[in-house]
């Protein structure tokens, strides 16, 4: 009966420290095509991965925070669990990185081919 009890706390102080956090995955931006963008859309490119990039790692410390709150909440975390969940945590986070390296390197790609055709307009 303890058992059944403590497992019934700790699902609540999951489901609660999930729901305080709820990091959201940013929504990834349209980079603009370098071969017929003006320079606006090239500006407004810019201001979207810096945007993304922000929003990334708002996300990023979000689910740092929500996985160590989720450990608080587990009583008798056993270490291979503990392993497993930090594994988990990494490979999103790295996930995440990746993507925001993705979307640079294909935004500065455009801009290499915008400037390629040296239309400042």
């Amino acid at each position: 009966m303890k058992t059944l009890i403590k497992l019934i706390s700790t699902t609540s102080m999951l489901l609660a420290a999930h729901t305080g956090f709820a990091c959201d995955y940013p929504e990834r931006i349209k980079i603009p095509d370098g071969a017929s963008a003006s320079k606006q859309d090239m500006l407004d490119g810019q201001r979207g991965v810096k945007k993304f990039v922000a929003d990334m790692e708002i996300y990023l410390d979000c689910i740092v925070e929500e996985e160590k709150a989720a450990r608080a909440a587990i009583a008798d975390l056993q270490p291979e669990d503990e392993q497993q969940r930090e594994d988990k945590l990494n490979k999103k986070y790295n996930a995440a990185v990746d993507e925001m390296e993705r979307l640079a390197a294909q935004f500065n790609a455009e801009v290499r081919i915008y400037k390629e055709r040296g239309d400042s307009g």
